[in-house]
C-alpha cells in the first residue's frame, strides 16, 4: 500500500488490517510510514463515527465498547420472549 485511503470506511479497514497483521506495531509507526500524524487520523475518523482503542490497537465504532444500559438489556430480553399471539 503506497498511501492511506481517504474514504473513512476503507481507511478504518486498511489501518485495522495493517495493525492486526502486525505490518506495524503501533498507530504511530503506521502514520510515520505514510507521512501523517496519528492525531489527524484519529480526528478524521472520530468525525466519521470511529474511535481508536489503544488496548485493542484498532479503530472501533464509537460506543462499541460501552456496557449495555439496563434499558437496552430489557429491550433485548423482550425480543427473546415467545409471542403471546
Amino acid at each position: 500500500m503506497d498511501y492511506l485511503p481517504k474514504d473513512p470506511a476503507i481507511l478504518v479497514s486498511s489501518v485495522n488490517m495493517l495493525l492486526r497483521d502486525e505490518e506495524f506495531d503501533s498507530l504511530e509507526s503506521l502514520c510515520y510510514n505514510f507521512g501523517t500524524e496519528p492525531k489527524e487520523i484519529k480526528n478524521y475518523l472520530h468525525g466519521h463515527g470511529f474511535i481508536y482503542s489503544d488496548k485493542q490497537k484498532q479503530f472501533r465504532p464509537i460506543g462499541y465498547d460501552k456496557k449495555e444500559t439496563n434499558e437496552q438489556r430489557e429491550q433485548s430480553c423482550l425480543h427473546e420472549l415467545p409471542s403471546c399471539e
